[in-house]
C-alpha cells in the first residue's frame, strides 16, 4: 500500500506533519511519501486570476500525487476554526483542476493543536466535506494538547488511550 501523508499547514515545524508521520507509519508494509504543501505554493486563488494565469501545473503535480496513492492521511490545522490559507488556497486551485480532488482515496483525517480543543472544529468541516471532494474517510480523530500526548524524542504519541485510538483508525486503512 502506497500512503500520500501530509499536514495541511505551511509550518515548517508543523505539529500535524508530525502527526500525519508518525500515524503512516503505523500501517505495516506501508510506502510513505510525506508532501510538503509548501512545494505546492501558488497565487491565492481569485477567478481572475484563474482567467489570467490559467490552471498552475502545481496544482495537477499536487492531484497527480494524489493519484499515486492507495490511501491518504492529512493532519489540519486549525487558524481560527478552520482551514490554513496555505491549503485552502492549494486545496481551491486543485479542485479548480480536479473537483473530485481526493480521487476516491481511502483516508484518515487527523487534526492536533497545542490546546485542549485538537483543532476539533476545522476537522470536523473536514470530515463533513471530504464525501464531496470524492475521499472516503475511513477514520478520523482529533489529538488535543499535542505537546502533552506527542513525544517529540522518539517522534511518536505517549503510550494510552489515544494511542489506542490512532492504532484503531490507521487500521482502518488496511480494511
Amino acid at each position: 500500500m502506497k500512503i500520500i501523508a501530509f499536514a495541511a499547514s505551511s509550518s515548517r515545524q508543523s505539529i500535524n506533519k508530525q502527526l500525519v508521520s508518525y500515524a503512516a507509519s503505523l500501517v505495516e508494509n506501508a510506502q510513505v511519501e510525506v508532501l510538503d504543501i509548501n512545494d505546492y505554493e501558488m497565487p491565492l486563488y481569485s477567478a481572475d486570476r484563474e482567467a489570467e494565469l490559467g490552471k498552475p501545473q502545481l496544482a495537477q503535480d499536487f492531484l497527480d500525487k494524489i493519484a499515486t496513492a492507495d490511501a491518504l492521511v492529512i493532519g489540519f490545522a486549525e487558524h481560527n476554526g478552520y482551514y490554513t490559507a496555505a491549503y485552502k488556497n492549494l486545496f481551491d486551485w486543485s479542485s479548480r483542476t480536479l473537483q473530485k480532488v481526493y480521487q476516491h482515496k481511502p483516508m484518515v483525517l487527523l487534526a492536533t493543536s497545542p490546546g485542549p480543543g485538537g483543532a476539533a472544529t476545522v476537522l470536523a468541516a473536514a470530515v463533513g466535506s471530504a464525501p464531496f471532494f470524492d475521499g472516503e474517510v475511513k477514520a478520523h480523530l482529533s489529538i488535543p494538547s499535542f505537546y502533552d500526548n506527542f513525544d517529540a524524542d522518539k517522534g511518536q504519541l505517549k503510550k494510552g488511550e489515544l494511542a489506542e485510538k490512532l492504532a484503531s483508525a490507521m487500521a482502518m486503512l488496511s480494511q
